[in-house]
C-alpha cells in the first residue's frame, strides 16, 4: 500500500576526541609518540534490541621522517537484524612544520571492509502460518544475494594545530563503495565529512604535584565541536571539559536546534575521566536521549574510551607538541 524509504550512517563516539584515528586518518602520529586505545559504546540499551560498535586502534610518529603509521579495527552488532561490520585499516600521515608551534598534518587511510548478516533468523512473511498461528522452518531462497559482503574504503584528512589551537577536516568514503548484500540493486555509501576543532585554556595550577621537581598539578579547561554530513544527515556536537588533574570532567551537547526551523536535540551528554601521569587516559561517558525517543524508552548510551600513550625519551621534552585536547 506505501513504502518507505530507510537510511543509516556510519556509527558516531560521543567522546570523539578519544577516537582520533576514527574521526580522522591525519591524527595519525599526532601525540608524536607510540600510542594504543580501545573505544566501545552501547547504544539506546533500552530498547529490545541495541547496537553496539567498538574501535581499537595503534599509531606510531616516526620522528626521523616526520610520518607516521597507524593500524584501526572498527566493528559494529545490530542486533534485531544480526547485521555486523568489521573494518581494518592501515594509516599513515606526514607532519609539516609551518612554524615554532605549528603543524598541519594530511593523512590516509585504506581499509578492507567485511559485512554480514544472519539472514537464517529472518522470518518471511511465506514461513508464517495465519490459521496455525506458527512459522514454518523453511526459508525461502534469496534472489542474488548473499549474507556476506566485503569491499574496499578510502578515507583523507587534514589537521592543522598549535599549542593551544586545533582544526581538522575529514572525508570518508571516497570511492562510494557498493555494499548491498543483493547484486543486482546499486546502493553506494555516501561520503562522511567532518569538520572539528578545539581550543585549551591553562588555569592556574593546583597543589604541587611532585615536590622533587616542583611541580604543580595540572588545571585547563577544554573547547570543541565535531560536525558531520553524511546524505542526508547531519549532526553537531559541542562542549567542553575542565582538568584537575587527574581527573576530568566534561558535558557536551548533540544536535542541531536550528535544522530547517525544526529543533533536532538528540542527547545531553556526561563524561568523567582520568588523566594519569603514566600516559594512560580511561573515560566513561553517558548520553542523555533528549529526543522525542524518549532516555525511559532508550537507555540512553554508554561509552567507554582508554588509551595508553608511551615515548622513550624525555616526556617533557616535547609535553608542549601534545594536541590540546584531553
Amino acid at each position: 500500500m506505501w513504502s518507505l524509504p530507510l537510511v543509516a550512517q556510519d556509527i558516531q563516539y560521543s567522546q570523539f576526541y578519544a577516537a582520533p584515528l576514527f574521526l580522522n586518518p591525519a591524527f595519525t602520529g599526532s601525540e608524536e609518540n607510540t600510542r594504543v586505545g580501545v573505544n566501545y559504546r552501547n547504544q539506546w540499551p533500552g530498547l529490545s534490541h541495541s547496537f553496539n560498535a567498538y574501535s581499537a586502534y595503534f599509531d606510531h610518529f616516526m620522528e626521523g621522517s616526520n610520518s607516521s603509521i597507524g593500524i584501526i579495527v572498527n566493528g559494529s552488532r545490530e542486533s534485531l537484524a544480526q547485521v555486523s561490520n568489521m573494518e581494518v585499516g592501515a594509516l599513515y600521515s606526514y607532519r609539516l612544520r609551518l612554524g615554532e608551534y605549528q603543524f598541519l598534518n594530511f593523512g590516509g587511510q585504506i581499509s578492507y571492509v567485511s559485512r554480514n548478516a544472519a539472514f537464517e533468523d529472518l522470518v518471511f512473511g511465506s514461513q508464517i502460518d495465519i490459521d496455525r498461528g506458527t512459522v514454518d522452518g523453511s526459508m525461502p531462497n534469496l534472489p542474488y544475494g548473499d549474507s556476506q559482503h566485503h569491499y574496499a574504503d578510502i578515507d583523507f584528512g587534514m589537521l592543522w594545530n598549535s599549542k593551544n589551537l586545533w582544526l581538522g577536516a575529514s572525508a570518508h568514503h571516497l570511492t562510494q563503495p557498493h555494499f548491498s548484500y543483493i547484486d543486482d540493486i546499486t546502493n553506494r555509501l555516501p561520503i562522511k565529512y567532518g569538520v572539528h576543532g578545539g581550543v585549551r585554556l591553562d588555569l592556574t595550577g593546583g597543589f604541587i604535584n611532585d615536590y622533587f621537581n616542583n611541580t604543580l598539578q595540572e588545571r585547563a579547561m577544554f573547547f570543541a565541536f565535531n560536525y558531520k554530513s553524511q546524505d542526508p544527515f547531519n549532526q553537531l556536537d559541542v562542549g567542553g571539559q575542565i582538568f584537575f588533574e587527574p581527573l576530568l570532567l566534561g558535558i557536551w551537547y548533540r544536535g542541531l536546534p536550528v535544522k530547517y526551523s525544526l529543533p533536532n536535540h538528540e542527547s545531553i551528554i556526561l563524561l568523567v575521566g582520568f588523566a594519569l601521569k603514566n600516559g594512560m587516559d580511561i573515560g566513561y561517558s553517558f548520553d542523555v536521549t533528549t529526543s522525542k525517543l524518549g532516555l525511559k524508552n532508550s537507555g540512553g548510551a554508554h561509552e567507554l574510551s582508554f588509551r595508553y600513550s608511551f615515548y622513550k625519551g624525555d616526556p617533557y621534552k616535547r609535553k608542549w607538541r601534545l594536541l590540546p585536547f584531553f
